[in-house]
């Protein structure tokens, strides 16, 4: 098969032929149709200070994929041949304790798909069928190659009740746009996103946003007066990473005030954690979805919802047949679009005709 492919420890990645890979019995052979590129996939490519740290080449990266059954193990019981399918991407133990309580994002023996083990930047992609997800109803290839991110949007967003809140979402990379209208469809009251991007706050406003905000040229206490607002924000969603976007959230949340952070740093951030004290403030961190009942519920609401389904596809900004899979790792990196997907299917046709 073809593979995108990192041979050795060092910038790039070469689009190379791979060995198939081989399913064991309780795994599921899937040919890929699509794929999404995430930041993790960014960092590998650029084989930065967190890439060398954490992974061991030689490696196919990526995670985030839409594709169809092709093979099934001897005990896979549930899923079919010829199924339509997106995969989660935490590969867990089963045995540690989160695990056999039912918190298997919890895991303590994690392993990543396109990070610990051959990812989906594939033709073909090995999974264990508890890692497969079947969508029941059909769905766009590219919508369903995002499933992966927008977990992460609704793990984010149904972190804490939502109905008539105030919300603030600090990054408007694709996953906080994804947050945006999946915090519009449930009930919020206002919706507030920062960025520092025209494009992506404009994005933003085309997926629910009541306002946003460019850091870079207004506070977002100058916000709450424009709404009306007189007690800060409810909820936050901190998306960003950015060292001053949590201190500035924490500004701006009315006592009890409540934040998920999925957003990473890569540096130490100073918090003034007197406030958060004081102001009873509740600080969560998000990484993955729940497994699986993040899955269940953004199904259920794209499927009921064509507002939501539509607003979520529209995140999706750029598509290259994977030969030119350069081209969407650049678009990726500029950081002024949604998401970037890479067509599998021109690959796998051509070769078969």
């Amino acid at each position: 098969m073809l593979a995108l492919f990192k041979p050795t420890g060092a910038p790039g990645l070469e689009l190379a032929e791979r060995p198939d890979p081989v399913v064991g019995d309780g795994d599921v052979k899937i040919r890929v149709l699509r794929t999404g590129i995430c930041g993790t996939d960014l960092h590998i490519e650029a084989w930065d200070a967190w890439a060398s740290d954490t992974i061991a080449p030689p490696i196919i990266p990526g995670h985030e994929f839409y594709g169809e059954v092709v093979e099934v193990g001897s005990q896979v019981c549930d899923v079919q041949v010829g199924a339509r399918v997106s995969g989660e991407g935490h590969i867990v133990c089963g045995n540690c304790r989160n695990c056999r309580a039912g918190r298997r994002q919890m895991c303590i023996r994690t392993q990543g798909l396109g990070v610990n083990r051959d990812g989906a930047f594939a033709e073909y992609v090995v999974i264990p069928e508890s890692n497969v997800w079947v969508h029941q109803e059909p769905i766009d290839p590219d919508l369903g190659a995002i499933f992966d991110p927008f977990g992460n949007a609704v793990h984010t967003a149904l972190s804490f009740p939502l109905v008539g809140e105030d919300v603030l979402i600090t990054g408007a990379g694709p996953i906080g746009l994804m947050a945006a209208a999946v915090a519009r469809h449930v009930g919020a009251r206002f919706v507030v996103v920062t960025d520092v991007s025209e494009p992506r706050l404009a994005l933003a406003r085309s997926m629910g946003a009541d306002l946003t905000i460019n850091v870079t040229e207004s506070r977002i206490a100058d916000a709450q007066g424009s709404l009306g607002m007189r007690e800060g924000f409810d909820v936050g969603f901190e998306m960003s990473g950015h060292p001053s976007a949590l201190p500035e959230m924490i500004t701006n949340l009315n006592h009890g005030g409540r934040v998920a952070m999925l957003g990473l740093p890569t540096t130490s951030i100073d918090v003034d954690w007197a406030k958060v004290v004081t102001h009873m403030l509740t600080i969560k961190g998000i990484y993955g979805r729940e497994m699986y009942e993040t899955w269940v519920a953004m199904s259920a609401m794209l499927h009921t919802s064509t507002w939501l389904s539509d607003a979520i596809g529209s995140v999706i900004t750029d598509r290259f047949p994977a030969d030119r899979w350069q081209e969407g790792f650049d678009a990726a990196r500029a950081g002024t679009g949604g998401k970037v997907v890479l067509d599998w299917s021109t690959i796998s046709d051509s070769r078969e005709s």
